[in-house]
């Protein structure tokens, strides 16, 4: 034993203080469990941009379908607050079923737009950098990744969004629809003319949406293990699990 010990004194009498530090480091590592995760830099970057494409794959593809939006309660698209007071005035004169067919409406031409979606999402997780990438995993904030989709792709989706849905507004009959109910408010005494700009109003409405239901998979990813479904995704969140 005191042999041992005297040859460990000579090792670590030949180590600088700073060998000495890393040495140390290592041994923390090692008991930590942090060391041994060999992952290169694009393998990491290949992880989490597979955890952006589950996010939009999974949950963004689900608002494009019929009721996408108008069936999920955390996104659906409800009357703008100025029209709140058209809807409470119609359904007291007993055209409920009109304010029903404009909701409804809304929230189809939203499942529409979020058709034209999904190029404009993987042309920006193809353009992160490592830095971007290493950034996001290691972010206190769980969201991380939807802000940097956010903050790269809302220009583009908005010009992408607008137009198709203005497009479905006319092929369903939308305007037809929304111009009898605001003219039919309207014409009802005492009260204050409106002529709200729809398109505008569910074209952020269906980008909340969007940003929201990936939002909601990167919080499971982040949190919820068994949600990483690759052996990719496994390792690369456990960078994050530990850090």
């Amino acid at each position: 034993m005191k042999k041992l010990i005297v040859i460990t004194a000579l090792i670590v009498s030949q180590l600088s203080f700073g060998q000495f530090g890393k040495l140390l480091k290592k041994a923390e590592n090692v008991v930590n469990g942090k060391s041994n995760i060999s992952l290169s830099n694009e393998q990491i970057g290949k992880g989490l941009k597979e955890a952006l494409d589950k996010g939009i794959k999974e949950e963004v593809s689900k608002l494009t379908k019929t009721d996408g939006f108008y069936k999920n309660e955390a996104v659906k698209i409800l009357m703008p607050s100025e029209l709140q007071k058209v809807e409470k005035s119609l359904r007291s004169i007993g055209l409920g079923n009109l304010a029903d067919d404009g909701v409804k409406m809304l929230n189809r031409a939203a499942e529409d737009a979020v058709k034209t979606a999904t190029p404009i999402f993987v042309s920006a997780i193809k353009d992160m950098s490592f830095q971007d990438v290493k950034t996001i995993l290691m972010s206190d904030n769980k969201d991380a990744a939807t802000t940097y989709l956010k903050t790269n792709t809302n220009k583009s989706l908005y010009s992408e969004f607008n137009p198709v849905v203005k497009k479905s507004f006319e092929k369903v009959g939308t305007d037809k629809t929304w111009k009898t109910i605001i003219t039919k408010y309207n014409t009802l005494p005492f009260v204050k003319k409106v002529n709200p700009d729809l398109t505008d109003y569910v074209t952020q409405k269906a980008l909340q949406g969007v940003y929201k239901m990936i939002a909601k998979k990167e919080l499971e990813i982040r949190t919820n293990t068994a949600s990483r479904s690759t052996d990719l995704l496994k390792k690369v969140f456990a960078l994050q699990d530990k850090k």
